[in-house]
């Protein structure tokens, strides 16, 4: 019997080419599976290739261009990790906006790895623990946050992660914390 937890969220996952592909696919099939509406963000048109471990991966259809995208229209956000894809997003001025939006109206963001980039660059972190790549710490640190090496963490209305193999910690924690906002208990 399928989940209902998130049943009827619509969850904005924002990429562009070179994310991590597991931290996109294994994160996006948990929501599915919890019943959230997910969409592909994204600055690209049409499609975006993954990135997987060593080599290109991958390419998706985008389900909608981050153009025509509002976060009015989304719960919360997914915010996958791979290097090449949040390095490209955090000097996209329409990806940084979109993502702080989220942060700045209280709802729901989860990024892996190298994801918070992206949200390093809204300057909405200080103050707030997080966990993600080891290389990102000083990145974290001078966004004046507290970088945790913890499998997950969740702050508020934030939770993340460092790398791959921790995606069933934040599934777990991700699936959660979606599912308070949603039932209006985050």
């Amino acid at each position: 019997m399928p989940d209902d937890t998130l049943k009827g969220m619509k969850v904005a996952i924002l990429v562009t080419d070179g994310f991590e592909q597991v931290e996109m696919t294994e994160p996006r099939k948990a929501l599915d599976a919890a019943g959230a509406d997910t969409r592909l963000v994204s600055p690209n048109t049409d499609q975006v290739k993954a990135w997987q471990l060593t080599d290109w991966g991958d390419t998706f259809p985008v389900d909608l261009p981050l153009a025509e995208a509002s976060p009015d229209a989304f719960d919360a956000i997914l915010l996958p990790g791979g290097v090449i894809n949040p390095d490209t997003l955090r000097m996209n001025e329409d990806a940084v906006v979109f993502a702080q939006a989220y942060i700045d109206a209280g709802k729901p963001v989860a990024s892996i790895c190298h994801g918070p980039w992206t949200l390093i660059e809204t300057g909405r972190l200080r103050g707030r623990r997080l966990a993600s790549w080891p290389s990102l710490q000083t990145d974290v640190e001078n966004a004046g946050a507290q970088w945790v090496d913890e499998p997950v963490v969740v702050d508020g209305n934030l939770v993340t992660s460092r790398k791959p193999d921790d995606i069933p910690a934040f599934n777990r924690e991700m699936i959660a914390l979606f599912g308070r906002a949603r039932s209006g208990h985050a």
